[in-house]
């Protein structure tokens, strides 16, 4: 199981700005996953999270760009199943490289809650679900959560010129 060995990252969030943006294809999961990712900020003291849905996992990339600059920190969940042509890998290596490079521009967190499954089995058992043996939206929370705590205690190196 991949959830094995994961960290407990529940860190007190009490005052951060926090936005879930969601795709919406493949209904079940995605409401598995946005209510783990609330029970997630729940856990960390945040309540009212606001939820953004977009069409699909393609567009978490533009819509965190937009919001990164309004909040501590973001989560992004969405889900892609392997289908028959090669849509899944240029959907899952977009949603990667396009959520990491908001992230890493603009110093906001973004917990990747990005499911990229075989197939709906899979997707179910990683959705937070009663029965399922994972709970991504939760952990792509408390870790979104858990960095931005990180962020505000650290200070960001002098360039030396003064």
């Amino acid at each position: 199981m991949s959830g094995e060995g994961a960290p407990v990252t529940v860190a007190d969030g009490s005052g951060l700005r926090v936005a879930i943006v969601a795709a919406s294809w493949h209904e079940q999961v995605m409401n598995g996953l946005v209510d783990g990712a609330q029970r997630g900020l729940t856990a960390c003291g945040i309540e009212g999270a606001p939820l953004i849905r977009v069409p699909g996992t393609f567009e978490l990339s533009v819509a965190c760009a937009r919001l990164a600059p309004s909040y501590d920190a973001l989560v992004a969940l969405g889900v892609v199943i392997r289908g028959g042509t090669p849509h899944f890998d240029y959907v899952c290596a977009a949603a990667t490289t396009g959520l990491t490079e908001v992230s890493v521009r603009t110093g906001t967190p973004v917990g990747f809650g990005v499911l990229t499954c075989d197939d709906d089995a899979q997707a179910l058992d990683r959705a937070g679900l009663p029965g399922s043996a994972e709970d991504k939206g939760f952990e792509a929370a408390t870790a979104a959560v858990a960095t931005a705590v990180t962020l505000a205690g650290t200070e960001a190196p002098s360039s030396g010129e003064g």
